[in-house]
């Protein structure tokens, strides 16, 4: 099958520069607004059988438009959520944001026992976005997309996807909407198809 991971459009909280992985979350921008009204005209060309987002807000608004413009509902599934900053939550100051990368780098790196202070191990996070593809996966279809974050897809795909370098995936550019394109199942494994920085004429904002 073909998963198609996508980046929700700019949140309120990419503009702060805040590390914000609480629930609902933040509500998208007007341009992030902008962004996602975008969307169905950028993923035209993908053939989708059924639209996933997370539980945070950011990632629903995101993929409402794209949901429609093809006549599908939106799956919520709290999988798919962005890796949470644990007691580093709502910070924006230079250690924590420091702390909160170096810990997902050390994922990327193989150590999945480290701990986000206050938060989940990188082990933890794998599993719960694993059992939401696996569920997608169960469906048989063709293809599928998910809406999620930038930090939590870039993991993802650097833990399971056999021939990417966690380095550069970590070091890839995925603005607001920037889009990945996989081929592949969780038994046989993944392989990049393409991917797309970002989606829209306007790249995104870093962050969560």
């Amino acid at each position: 099958m073909r998963l198609i991971l996508v980046r929700h459009a700019e949140s309120t909280s990419n503009v702060r520069h805040i590390l914000d992985a609480t629930s609902p979350g933040p509500e998208l921008t007007a341009r992030g607004r902008d962004q996602a009204a975008q969307l169905p005209a950028a993923l035209a060309a993908f053939d989708v059988d059924a639209v996933y987002a997370s539980s945070l807000t950011r990632a629903q608004q995101t993929a409402a438009p794209f949901a429609a413009s093809i006549g599908l509902p939106v799956n919520v599934r709290d999988g798919l959520r962005e890796i949470s900053a644990g007691l580093l939550e709502l910070r924006g100051d230079e250690e924590s944001m420091q702390t909160y990368f170096a810990t997902v780098e050390a994922w990327h790196a193989g150590d999945l026992a480290r701990r986000m202070p206050g938060g989940d191990d990188g082990a933890e996070v794998l599993a719960r976005f694993d059992a939401v593809v696996a569920e997608i996966a169960g469906l048989g279809l063709p293809a599928v997309l998910v809406v999620s974050h930038g930090a939590m897809i870039r993991f993802w795909i650097a833990a399971r996807t056999a021939e990417a370098d966690p380095a550069l995936v970590a070091a890839e550019m995925l603005e607001n909407t920037g889009i990945i394109e996989l081929e592949g199942d969780p038994a046989v494994g993944w392989r990049v198809r393409s991917w797309i920085p970002s989606a829209v004429a306007r790249p995104g904002s870093p962050g969560l």
